[in-house]
């Protein structure tokens, strides 16, 4: 089994570099039809497996993930393997969190364009004490963040205050929970909040400009 599946044109002017969560690889049905929502002629998306998933994928055998060095280290490995000259980093939910942290302190040494983060955990569900959102303050690479408005890891009501950095802009999905998924009673459906997030991500690609 591959660890790594690439959609879209291989020679596509952007390339989107696609972390998983903690509790699904690569082939959830999430990062699949967002996946396909971007794929084409003019973006390629590459997602990729950490380690533990990769042996929870070859056994069977449910694993906690990696330490955060080991998750780090991944995403090096993965962004040199695939450098591009318009490159994004982009993941869900610790794939995002891991992608954020590193560009703590600016993370020139990643030579990538933006971050795209699908769901960030701000505080594990029902504990809202353990905060790990303090990255989103300081980061200086330009960064669309992606939430739905009721993810119980860090929901619209919560982060009404939260200061972010002046690099990162934050789209809220309607009524989404941590996959986006919204009620019935929203009057939306969790493919037009797919739809929605794939359309704010080209528009950020198309507004981000390499920098020099």
């Amino acid at each position: 089994m591959s660890d790594v599946m690439r959609e879209g044109a291989s020679d596509a002017p952007v390339r989107i570099l696609l972390a998983h969560g903690a509790g699904a690889g690569m082939e959830h049905a999430f990062l699949s039809e967002l996946s396909r929502l971007l794929a084409g002629p003019d973006i390629e998306v590459v997602r990729f497996n950490f380690p533990y998933m990769t042996k929870w994928a070859l056994d069977g055998k449910r694993r906690p993930p990696d330490r955060q060095p080991v998750l780090l280290d991944h995403w090096r490995q993965m962004a040199r393997q695939f450098a591009h000259p318009r490159l994004f980093l982009a993941g869900k939910s610790m794939g995002g969190r891991m992608a954020a942290e590193l560009y703590r302190e600016g993370g020139g040494e990643m030579n990538a364009a933006g971050l795209l983060i699908l769901g960030y955990p701000f505080h594990p569900p029902a504990k809202p004490d353990s905060w790990r959102g303090e990255v989103l303050k300081q980061i200086k690479t330009s960064t669309l963040l992606l939430q739905g408005e009721r993810d119980t890891f860090g929901t619209r009501a919560e982060l009404a205050d939260f200061p972010f950095s002046s690099h990162v802009s934050v789209h809220w999905l309607t009524d989404g929970d941590h996959g986006f998924k919204p009620r019935k009673a929203s009057g939306v459906s969790e493919q037009e909040n797919l739809q929605q997030a794939a359309d704010r991500i080209k528009g950020f690609i198309a507004a981000t400009r390499v920098e020099a």
